[in-house]
């Protein structure tokens, strides 16, 4: 039987690499009367191994499948991704953009988990945080809306999407970030639960007569905002039968909301205050009820909201009062655009400086 059920997985598997594979054989051969140079790689995981984007090479390779431990749900399709771009593309020059790059100057009182710390030094157990490479982009255009220079500038960046992830900046450089050694970990989302007591896994296991991994699988995939309001994952379901007055609905909404003001609080508090705070990704750009939602009960801190600027804000901009001590911003990610750019920037300089 395990050996039946391995070769139905390995078939699987397979099933997923043709299809991913053809995909993005597609898009490529939309441009086949271009001359591609770059080509550039969003991946998850990157480990401590990568503070930058670096140039794709056999050890990049190795480095970031080792990382799949860690994100098994995303580095093996970004590594997939690479493999297939070098076999259609391969005089082009393949460049690695890791989220968790952004956050490798958080300093150990940040990343750190109270567990043994040799479980750190032989293993990597620590916080490694995610949505980086957003972060530094709305860093970067906060900067310029604000006309501060970064090392200046105190910022709290919240990414809420499917997704959700808030990072303390300070100066330019991540202090602090609500995920850790996993995406897992941190809010809750549209299907993750985020941070919960770890007694609850072995309990779950019991429960369901499950293993670790179909525990996780449920924390994953089956919590956040569907698991609570039982109606979806998408914000925009659950806050339309909240106003029906579902109450698991409600429920949801509230639970999601409150985590995120939660999480800001702690972070004006890591910052000893904060020069403006940010939303950005797919709700945190187009949701003002959440926004009002979070900021609400945040302005003994100076967070101080304008309703008409955050209910008609479209696109990059202020919410904030004028008289607002913290600048409340609008800005609308940009991935691609940091992705392209580093790719450039490597492009440009000589190859020795581009790997590990």
């Amino acid at each position: 039987m395990p050996t039946r059920k391995l070769i139905a997985s390995d078939y699987l598997q397979q099933i997923k690499r043709d299809q991913y594979e053809s995909a993005i054989k597609s898009i490529f051969d939309k441009f086949t009367d271009y001359n591609i140079t770059l080509v550039s790689h969003r991946v998850v995981h990157g480990g401590e191994h990568f503070k930058q984007s670096v140039i794709i090479n056999d050890e990049v390779k190795k480095r970031i499948d080792e990382m799949s431990r860690f994100a098994p749900l995303h580095n093996p399709i970004n590594l997939l991704g690479i493999e297939v771009a070098q076999k259609y593309l391969p005089d082009s020059i393949q460049v690695a953009n890791f989220d968790t790059a952004f956050h490798q100057t958080m300093p150990p009182s940040s990343y750190l988990y109270a567990l043994p710390y040799e479980y750190y030094e032989k293993y990597g157990i620590r916080k490694y945080g995610f949505h980086g490479i957003s972060h530094r982009f709305v860093m970067k255009r906060a900067q310029l809306l604000m006309e501060m220079p970064t090392d200046k500038l105190r910022l709290i960046s919240c990414h809420i999407g499917s997704g959700v992830s808030i990072t303390a900046i300070r100066y330019g450089e991540s202090l602090d970030t609500s995920m850790g050694m996993t995406p897992l970990a941190g809010l809750s989302m549209g299907t993750r639960s985020g941070n919960i007591d770890p007694g609850i896994i072995p309990y779950i296991e019991e429960i369901e007569q499950t293993d670790t991994s179909g525990a996780i699988d449920i924390l994953n995939t089956k919590s956040g905002l569907l698991g609570v309001s039982g109606v979806s994952s998408d914000l925009r379901d659950v806050m339309a039968k909240a106003k029906e007055g579902d109450h698991r609905s409600q429920l949801a909404l509230e639970m999601f909301t409150t985590r995120l003001h939660t999480y800001i609080g702690l972070y004006l508090a890591r910052l000893n205050g904060v020069d403006g705070i940010i939303f950005t990704a797919g709700v945190g750009e187009n949701n003002p009820e959440v926004r009002q939602m979070i900021c609400t009960g945040l302005e003994f801190a100076g967070v101080i909201l304008d309703p008409e600027a955050n209910k008609n804000n479209k696109g990059e901009g202020f919410i904030s009062s004028p008289y607002s001590p913290v600048k409340v911003m609008v800005i609308p990610t940009n991935e691609e655009l940091i992705m392209a750019t580093d790719a450039y920037q490597l492009y440009l300089n000589t190859p020795e400086t581009m790997t590990i």
